[in-house]
């Protein structure tokens, strides 16, 4: 695999031959930033972030991971266009949303260079191809020998769930229905929208997760917010960095939890029936904050964002009004190191 390079925003921006000794550096091992109470030092504030950015290459011919003793990695399909998300249906075929940004962000100037460049550098910048592909490993090897496209047409596709007879789809600005029934392997039909989720005029975190609960009778759908801190005001981010809750009987839907930056896995945890979900957090306060991190949500739950992180500590920076009402942050249950 190439060496990843370190690219710094400012030196892009000047464009400068070289990135060496510019930006904030790490003085905290991820371990120290990991975990139930990692180590969370004073703020260096930085007017972009320094990023580590790998080259989007494929693995050569004949070669592969190394995995764990007793383990084999091989090659389940490829000639993917930018896959972001699996789902496994009940059959065991694997469906992977095809996908990219909407291009419904409308930050400009400086910010707006930068990021399409470094999209561009990971491979994430062109066109979405707004598809869900189908893999079928029929004879167990662990190879996919049919590989199709099952629905086209969609909108920056994310997140999917199966339930009865119906596949859920959370494309960035809505959650759909699809009628399907396991083994069919092409979906031609028109969806039903079952919501319309916030899309415009900023999305800097358009992907959208969707769980269904254990008895089927809720759908839990991952909002991301619009931008780092509230930078476009909080008209910007309403309904936005939270998880939805849909009742399926009725269509209605609340907040089910607010203040997650950028929700995107979600989970239950099998034996307590909790919802979990794994948090990326805020940028540019220096390259040993803030903490990512995975976390039980409670039912109205908040948990910070954009005022505090990590419990309760401050961000500074936010300008944004905090709401009369918000309930203290919760803090979360486990930092991944940070962002």
């Amino acid at each position: 695999m190439p060496r990843p390079r370190s690219v710094c925003l400012l030196a892009l921006l000047a464009l400068a031959a070289s990135a060496a000794g510019c930006g904030d550096v790490a003085q905290l091992t991820v371990a120290e930033g990991s975990g139930p109470d990692p180590v969370l030092p004073p703020p260096a504030e930085t007017l972009l972030p320094t990023v580590e950015i790998a080259a989007a290459a494929g693995w050569p011919e004949g070669q592969a991971p190394a995995p764990a003793p007793g383990l084999a990695v091989v090659a389940f399909a490829d000639d993917l266009d930018h896959p972001r998300w699996l789902h496994v249906l009940p059959n065991g075929d694997v469906l992977v949303a095809e996908s990219r940004a909407p291009g419904t962000d409308e930050s400009s100037g400086i910010e707006g260079a930068i990021t399409k460049h470094l999209f561009e550098i990971a491979g994430a910048a062109g066109p979405s191809a707004d598809r869900i592909s189908l893999l079928r490993d029929t004879d167990g090897d662990g190879v996919a020998d049919l590989q199709t496209v099952l629905v086209n047409g969609l909108a920056s596709p994310f997140g999917m769930t199966f339930l009865d007879d119906s596949l859920f789809v959370a494309n960035s600005g809505s959650l759909v229905r699809f009628s399907y029934r396991l083994g069919q392997t092409r979906i031609d039909a028109v969806p039903d929208t079952v919501v319309q989720l916030p899309l415009e005029p900023y999305n800097q975190h358009w992907t959208r997760n969707v769980i269904a609960s254990p008895d089927g009778a809720t759908l839990y759908v991952a909002v991301g917010s619009a931008s780092n801190i509230a930078e476009h005001g909080l008209d910007a981010e309403e309904g936005r960095a939270a998880i939805w809750a849909i009742d399926r009987a009725t269509g209605q839907t609340r907040i089910y939890a607010s203040g997650l930056r950028n929700p995107v896995g979600l989970a239950f945890e099998p034996t307590t029936g909790a919802l979990w979900t794994a948090v990326n957090e805020r940028d540019e306060l220096g390259s040993d904050l803030v903490p990512d991190y995975m976390t039980s949500v409670r039912d109205g739950g908040f948990y910070g964002w954009p005022w505090t992180y990590w419990g309760g500590v401050v961000d500074e920076r936010v300008e944004a009004p905090r709401p009369p009402g918000l309930s203290d942050p919760i803090r979360p249950d486990y930092a991944l190191g940070p962002h």
